[in-house]
């Protein structure tokens, strides 16, 4: 029985999540009537770290929540599968339209293994026009990440990184794909975390970045017009840099004459700095204090996007990204158009806070916020 309380509750949270809906659809027909096209095409991106999703199978490696000791089974892992494809088909559902509206791309973090994706798109998914999976971990891992996609992925790679040998825990993926004909490259990443101390994980976030970089560079000479996303759980805020009172050269960097300066110290004293991606609020980005031939991504976070996508010890972090390339600025092929954080229910609890999953109770969704990106085809 639902008490007064508690229906009042339910009735704020609905109530809410309409309003967001509503704002949502304003958006589209806002950016349709902006453009002046009745033919505008929007590709729709989804990245979310979804917080431990294991199958109901005991293979060994599991976290202790999620064994058959615990209580795991497969009646948990076929409920959370469910609640998380509801979660993923609300998240355009409009109230002016008659069908429910999906994300194009979906990258999912945290994941156990190919076969949770695959379940996933064959017994809830299919149904909304996904067909492609890619699934990428370490050998005996126990936690990985893949992508879901209503278009197919041309090309797929997984880059794993090695350094001083030591292994990053989880590759980077890479996926090509041309939806309505027109190309598009993603880097799909979970860095290492920041357990074991900021200064002393830096090394293989670092390592990861420099898997990118390298990429991009690579990317700009074999397919200098193709807009690239890099989309992710970083696990580095966007102002990592200054919140560790630039003094230590993160994987991620603003374009600004203090981070810069590092860099070349860097290179005086090393003989060589790899391994940073530089974000830009500007639009294109590009480098004002780096080299002009260095990469230089688009942040959403402190322009479209605030506060954060993940709570941790009473603060929010922007560990979550989308950061873009030039291509996504030029008026050619996909354009950026915005991205938001879905800090909204059922993603969230009472207090506004990404709703934790419970293996326990089995409520909740994640310890993230998923982020969506909307792209606009010119």
């Amino acid at each position: 029985m639902i008490k007064g309380n508690a229906k009042v509750r339910i009735t704020i949270l609905e109530r809410a999540y309409t309003a967001v809906l509503l704002l949502l659809a304003l958006f589209f027909l806002g950016s349709c009537e902006s453009n002046n096209s009745e033919n505008e095409e929007l590709f729709t991106v989804v990245v979310w770290n979804v917080q431990t999703m294991f199958d109901g199978e005991d293979a060994g490696n599991e976290y202790a929540d999620f064994r058959a000791a615990s209580g795991w089974n497969n009646e948990k892992y076929e409920a959370r599968l469910l609640s998380m494809a509801e979660a993923i088909t609300k998240m355009l559902q409009l109230p002016s339209q008659t069908r429910t509206a999906v994300p194009d791309l979906i990258g999912l973090l945290e994941v156990e293994n190919s076969g949770v994706l695959e379940d996933l798109v064959r017994d809830h998914l299919s149904k909304h026009g996904y067909t492609e999976t890619f699934f990428g971990n370490l050998p005996g891992a126990p936690l990985g990440l893949g992508v879901v996609s209503r278009f197919p992925l041309t090309e797929v790679r997984a880059h794993s990184i090695t350094v001083n040998g030591e292994t990053a825990p989880r590759p980077d993926l890479e996926v090509h794909l041309e939806p309505r004909g027109k190309p598009l490259i993603f880097f799909i990443c979970h860095w290492k975390s920041k357990v074991g101390g900021d200064d002393a994980t830096e090394i293989l976030r670092r390592a990861s970045a420099r898997v990118i970089q390298r990429r991009l560079k690579e990317l700009q000479e074999e397919r200098p017009d193709v807009p690239i996303i890099v989309m992710g759980d970083l696990n580095e805020n966007h102002d990592g840099f200054y919140r560790r009172q630039g003094n230590i050269i993160t994987s991620l960097l603003p374009d600004s004459p203090d981070s810069a300066e590092l860099v070349d110290a860097e290179v005086l004293s090393a003989g060589m700095s790899r391994g940073y991606l530089v974000l830009s609020t500007e639009k294109p980005p590009q480098a004002s204090y780096f080299d002009p031939s260095s990469p230089v991504l688009y942040t959403p976070w402190g322009n479209e996007m605030a506060e954060g996508s993940y709570f941790f010890r009473d603060n929010w972090e922007s560990i979550d990204h989308f950061l873009l390339s030039a291509e996504l600025f030029n008026s050619q092929g996909w354009d950026y158009d915005t991205s938001l954080v879905l800090n909204i229910p059922p993603f969230t609890n009472s207090s506004g806070h990404p709703y934790s999953y419970n293996p326990r109770t089995g409520r909740g969704l994640s310890d993230h916020l998923p982020l969506i990106l909307f792209l606009r085809a010119h």
